[in-house]
């Protein structure tokens, strides 16, 4: 089997050679090269054809794919563009493959123009709307989700829209100005109180100074930026996770995954016109402070108390040069969270804290001592001989947690994002002796098996793992494995459902020393593998479904792998051969039922699923009131909510956790390695669901 390294570069080969050879031969016969542009998007269509795992059939079908999701990425919010302009783009809905084989950008440049020419216009739009007082005592609504909107009929329509958005933006500022004072007098009653009259006009002339700086950097977007846009939404009709990064978004990406930059920790991407997290790095700031998700869209950012920047319709590199900046400073995120509530989350920026990313252990003392170890991903340092990997890691936790005693183990998959594949494989060998863990399969022909070859059982005692809608890709694999061989309980919410696999191209190391003056142009990334479980079905789409599934506040939400546009399909292949868990003796028909009787007379898990149901149908309901005192009903109602759920924490019971011998000398000679261990064993003794795991270990698997 030729390694992903090397077939890759035999793909990188065929594209160079494609390019000046055959159909797209990019020099003819006493001409120059053909502009940049034209050269990249030859070579960003053969790559896609030459390397991704189900190449598309570029048609009039896969035309009007890429038209739908550019247009959306164009103007989400339909703030700008009006019905007779989609109108005059609509005759290209059907035209973008015959321009991709003509390496022609008609479609997009007559696009470009069009965005350019209402940006432009709408920028007096804003300052005359806010220059007047609005009236919040009116009884109306806006729509706050861009997919449920129409574009404008005409101008006046357009500048109505925009009257609404900025009245909403207003109120918000208002209610927290108000909140804000009223602590303040609650805490010292001498504090100047400001009349609504003047907090409305203070709030309103901020938003003036928030849309002035947003209509300066939108004066910086140019047609290269747009370019970035049109092309992402040609590849990803191929799936979510294979787009283009230009040189300098390239370069961001590797800083986000190496964290050679201080920052908070979190990668973003930019889609449907906002800022989107696409994954928290493990041991990073934003990973430690706990509020930020993947998922979550980040409108506005501050520096520490400074006034919020609105950051929908900036362009990534811009964005990620707010939200980075010094160890030690505060950065706030304004985010909408996927209930479509809001929230401000502030995060100090720092380094990330490797020791964070690592396996940890503790024991937790019940009736049985039952070991525990998280797992925040599923790391391997390949650059370094003897680096540390995720899968010795854990190997090292599970020896030690045995000689502790423990007679049973949970595994934390929860939030896991996956990573290195050889280490789910090798950690799946710690718990049986020997077998297939996971199919991988290319877009050349059949599934390859990835065995654990090694006989020898680390750990045959009773085992748990935890998991939950971010545990993805690795964590799939892993947690698919051992419910295959029925050999743990999966406890927790069904999961991601990521089953493929990336790579990057290089497109200047693809493209021949001929192209050299027109270098850089960046990178491709392709999807080239999809993972099968040794059952036969694919984790994509689907992912794990638990054994025990447990309330989850985002459980009703739609969220996932399934919820992107155009991902790969779920699918099955043929089974790998494998025997089930020599000392099978899960009744998962009793677990479940014995958890269901627990969960019912559990307070918190009840109030998680009512807080589940309630921002499911805040996510439903996108229209929000634009009188201020409905608003302020709706935000204490939220806020309520929130308190009940809090205070029932205040009534969990408490686990008795404590790390072991060897790992608090090793902590306590680091004051800050001491306060994130307080904090972690804080957050792990009143964690309801490893107390669900506790029990399952200790009342189903004996």
């Amino acid at each position: 089997m030729l390694s992903l390294t090397t077939r890759i570069k035999i793909i990188l080969s065929v594209l160079a050679v494609v390019l000046l050879t055959g159909s797209f031969i990019l020099y003819k016969s006493g001409e120059t090269p053909e502009g940049k542009n034209e050269i990249l998007i030859k070579a960003l269509m053969q790559g896609l054809s030459t390397g991704h795992y189900r190449p598309e059939k570029i048609d009039d079908s896969f035309s009007k794919k890429a038209f739908k999701l550019y247009l959306e990425r164009l103007d989400y919010n339909k703030k700008f563009l009006l019905a007779s302009d989609v109108e005059k783009l609509q005759k290209y809905e059907t035209a973008i493959d015959d321009q991709l084989r003509a390496g022609s950008y008609e479609f997009f440049d007559v696009s470009a123009a069009l965005i350019d020419q209402r940006i432009k216009e709408s920028a007096a739009y804003y300052k005359e709307i806010l220059a007047q007082p609005f009236d919040f005592s009116k009884d109306e609504t806006i729509e706050l989700d861009g997919k449920n909107l129409a574009y404008a009929k005409d101008k006046a329509a357009l500048i109505e829209a925009w009257r609404k958005q900025l009245k909403y933006q207003t109120l918000v500022r208002l209610a927290d100005m108000q909140k804000e004072q009223e602590k303040a007098i609650a805490k010292d009653p001498k504090t100047e109180k400001k009349s609504f009259e003047q907090m409305e006009k203070e709030a309103r002339e901020k938003l003036v100074k928030t849309y002035d700086d947003l209509y300066e950097r939108l004066k910086k977007v140019n047609n290269e930026d747009r370019r970035s846009t049109y092309i992402n939404a040609i590849a990803n009709v191929y799936d979510p996770h294979t787009g283009y990064f230009p040189p300098k978004a390239k370069s961001d990406f590797d800083i986000e995954f190496t964290g050679r930059l201080e920052g908070i920790g979190a990668s973003l991407q930019e889609k449907d016109g906002q800022i989107k997290v696409m994954e928290i790095v493990p041991g990073s700031p934003s990973y430690l402070q706990g509020e930020l998700k993947p998922n979550d869209a980040i409108q506005k950012v501050a520096q520490g108390n400074g006034e919020p920047v609105l950051i929908e319709g900036m362009r990534l590199d811009d964005a990620i040069q707010l939200i980075r900046g010094k160890k030690g400073t505060e950065v706030r995120l304004t985010v909408r969270k996927p209930d479509g509530s809001t929230k401000v989350i502030p995060i100090v920026r720092d380094v990330i804290v490797f020791e964070e990313t690592y396996a940890q252990s503790a024991m937790i003392n019940d009736k049985e001592k039952i070991g525990y170890i998280k797992l925040p991903g599923f790391y391997a340092d390949f650059e370094r001989n003897g680096g540390r990997n995720s899968g010795a890691d854990v190997k090292k936790e599970v020896e030690k947690l045995k000689a502790a005693g423990m007679k049973g183990l949970i595994l934390d998959l929860r939030n896991n994002g996956g990573g290195s594949l050889a280490d789910a494989v090798e950690m799946a060998g710690l718990f049986i002796d020997k077998g297939p863990i996971v199919q991988v399969k290319t877009a050349a022909g059949k599934a390859i098996v990835l065995d654990d070859r090694d006989p020898q059982i680390q750990y045959d005692g009773p085992l748990t793992i935890l998991v939950n809608s971010n545990s993805a890709s690795a964590s799939e694999i892993l947690a698919a494995a051992m419910q295959d061989y029925k050999r743990a309980v999966i406890i927790g919410s069904p999961t991601y459902g990521k089953g493929t696999v990336q790579q990057f191209f290089e497109l200047d190391e693809a493209l021949p020393s001929q192209f050299d003056a027109y270098k850089p142009f960046g990178a491709l990334k392709l999807t080239t593998q999809k993972f099968y479980r040794i059952n036969g079905g694919t984790t994509q789409l689907r992912g794990v479904t638990p054994d025990v599934i447990l309330p989850d506040a985002y459980s009703y939400l739609e969220f996932g792998e399934k919820e992107q546009d155009y991902p790969l399909p779920f699918d099955e292949i043929s089974p790998a051969k494998y025997q089930t868990w020599m000392n099978n003796k899960l009744n998962i028909a009793q677990i479940q039922a014995n958890s269901r009787q627990r969960i019912a007379h559990n307070k918190s898990f009840s109030l998680i699923k009512e807080s589940a149901e309630r921002l499911k149908k805040q996510a439903d309901n996108t229209v929000r009131s634009l009188q201020f005192e409905k608003y302020l009903a709706e935000e204490r109602k939220s806020e309520a909510e929130a308190k009940r759920y809090e205070e029932a924490q205040k009534e969990v019971p408490v686990l008795n956790v404590a790390r072991l011998q060897q790992d608090l000398k090793e902590i306590a000679s680091d004051t800050a390695q001491a306060a994130r261990n307080k904090e972690f064993l804080k957050n792990l003794k009143k964690d309801i669901y490893v107390e669900e795991a506790v029990a399952v270990i200790e009342n189903d698997l004996k």
